[in-house]
């Protein structure tokens, strides 16, 4: 699937700092009977928590396969010289942190100060580490903060799979990380799984998402225009551009809080503050019992309420209609199905309909047509026209 996430998002001040204290450890190795890091570490748990990250995602590092070891040096095969040399002018001495300052260590002092403990025991120190976390470890010591092969490296898809459904079939999945997918009828969607963000592709159809929460690894749905991003929640996505006045995108929201906004242009990374404050901008918060709309364009309606019984009533078997154009109705029921109908008058198919229906039961919805609408049916060898009843 076509990855709308270009790159990962620049290593944050936090982030640079916690690597530059995991650095200083050993990987991690002496946190706890390093005084200064302690101290550090006690101002605020965001600082914890980015510091166990690296901890974490070092253990993985270790783990590579030896195809992926050998891939991440041919990725780094430009960039080693200028690795290289940056190496020989970076201070040889790691940060002195007094018990004054250990607390408020300035976060660029830490990002350019990123080298290991000590001049005398430095190429040991990277001698003797896994060849794998050699590689990466020496991009990350680039001055400046550069971090090619480590960011490589979070970009690499850990599972991806691509789901369908054919007209009139329905599918209830689990991904490997606890979530769980409904697909409606004529639906196809692609998941891809990262190690720092989850995401799934909704090509057509519609699907509800059950996330299982995890605030470390945000759950991104693009669709069309629209990126719905959650953390954990329950919500459904519609996304059919064949049917005719429903060709945008619908987002409802069952339990919890999702994240709406206009997806980033394929192959185009925003950066900086103001493209952040504009996506922010136009970013929307919807909670349970609420939905919006988005045309084609990424526009955005105004939030709207949704009843419980209004968010995805295929899971029981039913389409509703609320004041619904014929046509469009019928579109819907061609979703689920050859049905053979036909409307060639504009003014009946522009007809209101409201109501709910089993689209598995066309005849019932047949019989019922020209009781609430001023329609007949007529029947002939090419198929069955809806007709006015003058």
């Amino acid at each position: 699937m076509t990855d709308h996430h270009s790159s990962n998002p620049p290593l944050s001040e936090l982030d640079a700092e916690a690597l530059a204290w995991f650095a200083r450890t050993g990987r991690g190795a002496l946190a706890e009977q390093d005084a200064d890091l302690q101290a550090w570490l006690r101002v605020d748990p965001a600082r914890r928590q980015a510091f166990e990250r690296w901890q974490h995602d070092w253990q993985a590092l270790d783990n590579l396969p030896a195809d992926g070891i050998a891939q991440l040096r041919r990725q780094l095969a430009l960039d080693k010289a200028a690795a290289s040399a940056a190496l020989a002018v970076a201070p040889a001495v790691a940060p002195s942190v007094s018990a004054d300052s250990a607390a408020d260590l300035a976060p660029a002092k830490a990002a350019r100060t990123f080298v290991p403990p000590a001049s005398a025991g430095r190429r040991t120190w990277l001698r003797n580490i896994v060849p794998q976390a050699a590689v990466v470890m020496m991009m990350l010591s680039v001055s400046g903060g550069s971090y090619l092969a480590w960011d490589h490296w979070q970009q690499q898809p850990v599972y991806t799979q691509e789901f369908a459904t054919e007209r009139g079939q329905q599918l209830d999945l689990q991904l490997p990380d606890g979530s769980r997918l409904r697909l409606d009828t004529a639906t196809r969607v692609a998941v891809t799984l990262y190690r720092q963000r989850r995401e799934v592709l909704l090509t057509e159809g519609q699907a509800v998402f059950q996330v299982q929460a995890d605030p470390a690894k945000p759950f991104d749905v693009l669709a069309g225009p629209m990126q719905v991003t959650v953390v954990g929640t329950r919500f459904s996505v519609r996304h059919t551009a064949g049917v005719p006045g429903d060709d945008g995108v619908r987002v409802a929201v069952e339990e919890g809080r999702v994240r709406v906004k206009r997806a980033s242009k394929l192959g185009v990374k925003a950066t900086g503050a103001e493209s952040g404050a504009a996506e922010d901008a136009q970013a929307l918060e919807l909670g349970a019992g609420q939905q919006v709309s988005a045309d084609l364009a990424g526009d955005l309606t105004p939030v709207a309420a949704v009843s419980a019984a209004g968010i995805a009533p295929w899971r029981d078997g039913r389409v509703t209609f609320d004041n619904t154009p014929l046509a469009q109705a019928l579109a819907e029921f061609e979703r689920y199905g050859q049905t053979g109908l036909t409307v060639r008058d504009p003014a009946v198919a522009a007809l209101r309909l409201t109501g709910t229906f089993d689209p598995q039961r066309l005849g019932n919805f047949l019989l019922a047509l020209p009781k609430v609408l001023p329609v007949r049916l007529r029947t002939d060898a090419a198929g069955t026209e809806i007709v006015a009843s003058r």
